[in-house]
């Protein structure tokens, strides 16, 4: 039993990085925003998405185990009709690079957010800082000591989000009632309350870590089963860990900021809810936590969007592609752009963000769940259970999406008009 546990422990990869992906500066800003506004009430929210995440990532990481292939490959060859797959192609590229530009805007905004909680420093050459510093990581691809570093800082602010969390004065009633019973704000807060709702959806699953899941699963192995069972075992943990320290970073932002009556607009206010168990040096690694976070979310969100893309359209895949370059370049270029026409309001801007991919999330859920039920896959086809899950996931997801709409819309013409 014991080594069985070692074994699996020992394969843990794929999960936690999409875990890591996820606790981001879209997660901080959304998670924070939830708790100074709403108290523990949209706790609900982070754990319908953490399950769905695991649902679905675990889907993505099985088709990449039999197949040997990533997602976009797989749609690709599983729509055997020319003008059916050109559609589907067309619509995957078209959710990619909206999706993965609204994350894109987020991730500099919060690079934004890190800097200026620490210094008074303006918007854009701290935009122009970060895009140039990205581009070259990736030009180069030379990137990785520097994304695991960022990535341990991250990881280490998430674990001072949850011993705080204990510090702090939480009411655990509230916090077990805003888990198990789903309510929304009424009134002149329900328009924002149902926003920040479908954001905490949004920052939590993201669509191009599925692509990027099923691209890093695939092992040389002739037996996919002890595989496969290893990336189940994987996802349930690191993903649901990762859904725990954003719960907690909520809790913490409940406990310390609701009462108090503080609104979040910047990274400094972000830092109240750390203060019980660092004081003056919140601030510091608040600034520090966004500014690495957004940093290399700001290098993953356009190299996984030159991957889906590429791979849906059957084109190269190596970083020394000038097409795969073409890609990710697109979307370093829009995210710095919005980020500083936009970035009036940033906080705002990150929420509206991660609700954009929340309203494109089914159309990729819909594609992660056709490919699963491939007939390539064997007895590795999705069951009944899997099926059943994942269109409650996405008609629910509609449902709120379809709420949500009108304050997304006057939030965003807000933010056009700022």
């Amino acid at each position: 039993m014991a080594s069985s546990i070692t074994e699996k422990l020992k394969n843990i990869g794929p999960g936690a990085l999409v875990a890591a992906g996820f606790v981001g500066p879209g997660t901080v800003t959304t998670c924070t925003v939830s708790g100074a506004s709403y108290g523990y009430t949209m706790l609900w929210a982070l754990l319908f998405a953490t399950v769905a995440t695991i649902i679905f990532q675990e889907m993505a990481a099985r088709v990449g185990i039999v197949t040997q292939e990533g997602l976009g490959e797989n749609i690709r060859d599983r729509i055997s009709h020319p003008v059916l797959k050109w559609i589907a192609i067309v619509i995957v590229i078209i959710a990619i690079f909206i999706g993965n530009t609204a994350y894109e805007t987020g991730n500099i905004t919060g690079g934004i957010l890190g800097i200026q909680a620490v210094v008074n420093a303006p918007m854009i050459p701290i935009v122009i800082v970060l895009g140039v510093l990205a581009f070259a990581a990736m030009w180069v691809g030379s990137y990785k000591l520097v994304e695991k570093i960022l990535t341990g800082i991250v990881i280490f602010m998430g674990l001072v989000f949850l011993i705080t969390a204990f510090a702090s004065p939480v009411d655990w009633g509230a916090v077990v009632a805003g888990l198990f019973t789903p309510s929304l704000p009424e009134g002149q807060a329900g328009a924002k309350g149902i926003l920040t709702a479908v954001g905490l959806i949004g920052t939590t699953i993201v669509p191009y870590n599925l692509f990027l899941h099923a691209s890093g699963a695939p092992s040389a192995s002739m037996d996919p089963e002890p595989d496969c069972l290893h990336a189940r075992f994987d996802c349930v943990l690191s993903i649901g860990l990762g859904g725990i320290i954003s719960m907690a970073i909520l809790v913490c932002a409940a406990a310390n900021m609701h009462a108090a009556g503080i609104t979040v607009t910047n990274g400094k206010d972000m830092a109240v809810a750390l203060q019980p168990l660092l004081g003056n040096w919140a601030t510091v690694l608040i600034g520090i936590g966004l500014l690495a976070a957004g940093f290399s979310s700001a290098i993953t969100a356009p190299l996984s969007a030159a991957y889906a893309v590429n791979g849906v359209l059957g084109w190269g895949k190596t970083l020394k592609d000038l097409k795969f370059k073409i890609v990710w370049i697109i979307v370093l270029v829009a995210g710095c752009l919005m980020a500083v026409l936009l970035g009036k309001s940033p906080t705002e801007l990150i929420l509206v963000a991660q609700a954009a991919n929340a309203i494109l999330l089914p159309i990729m859920a819909f594609f992660v769940m056709y490919v699963a039920n491939g007939k390539s896959l064997g007895k590795w086809r999705n069951h009944a259970f899997s099926n059943i899950c994942g269109v409650i996931f996405i008609c629910i997801t509609l449902f709120m999406c379809w709420r949500n709409m009108s304050s997304f819309l006057t939030t965003l013409q807000t933010l056009i008009g700022a």
